[in-house]
């Protein structure tokens, strides 16, 4: 039996490419070690097979953002662990390939409450990190609430105006009777709990909070507990 040896090294030998493109072949997904995808070059060999794909272009891997339809009820850590190839969503036409660099430093933002459900953004993309986080130009986030109780005539413009938390005045916000049980709420940076506390002011239960777009991207049809890659020309 061989002395095990790096992949990297072992790439090398039998590809006469660079330390660095072999290094960027097995993170990029292009290597198979006895049929199985390996994307980590330190990985030991001996004599297992080690095929190098015919398209494997030596690329770093670019940094991604991942959109998560979060189940209601799910923490933050929770929803990031359920990420990755077996929880993408089938109806996702982007041609890149689930590597595992995709996973690791993710970064949530606009970060949902565990009870409530809907489009999550987990991002490593410096530019979406930066677009995201600043909540002084903050995209508007659009909620869908059930409620249980009947608001009084005048409750929708409430909602829209006059309310306060914790004795500060809260911004204006859109808000609109999408069913004799759904609200819809257009806001920009909400806070923890505004939602349900604007809602209980007016004597209404929040029975489900889920939000559905980010600025211009929307939820649309993404199953509950799958993921999809944000496009390259989409933006929020």
């Amino acid at each position: 039996m061989a002395e095990p040896i790096r992949l990297s090294k072992r790439l090398i030998e039998l590809y006469r490419c660079s330390r660095r493109e072999a290094e960027l072949y097995i993170e990029g997904g292009w290597v198979s070690v006895d049929g199985r995808a390996v994307e980590e070059p330190q990985f030991k060999v001996g004599d297992e097979e080690v095929v190098l794909h015919p398209d494997a272009v030596a690329t770093p891997v670019e940094p991604v953002t991942l959109l998560l339809h979060k189940p209601a009820g799910e923490t933050l850590e929770q929803a990031l662990a359920r990420l990755g190839p077996a929880t993408r969503a089938e109806s996702d036409r982007d041609p890149r390939r689930p590597l595992s660099r995709h996973f690791h430093r993710l970064t949530a933002l606009l970060p949902l409450e565990p009870a409530a459900s809907g489009l999550q953004v987990f991002s490593q993309q410096r530019g979406v990190l930066r677009r995201l986080g600043e909540e002084s130009d903050a995209p508007e986030q659009e909620f869908v609430v059930e409620i249980a109780g009947e608001p009084a005539a005048d409750g929708l413009a409430r909602l829209g105006h006059g309310l306060d938390q914790r004795g500060r005045p809260l911004p204006p916000c859109k808000v609109s009777r999408q069913s004799e049980r759904h609200l819809r709420f257009a806001l920009k940076a909400p806070q923890a709990g505004q939602i349900e506390h604007m809602c209980r002011s007016l004597g209404l239960e929040v029975l489900a909070l889920r939000r559905i777009r980010i600025g211009r991207l929307a939820m649309a049809g993404l199953p509950v507990g799958q993921w999809r890659y944000l496009g390259e020309r989409e933006r929020f």
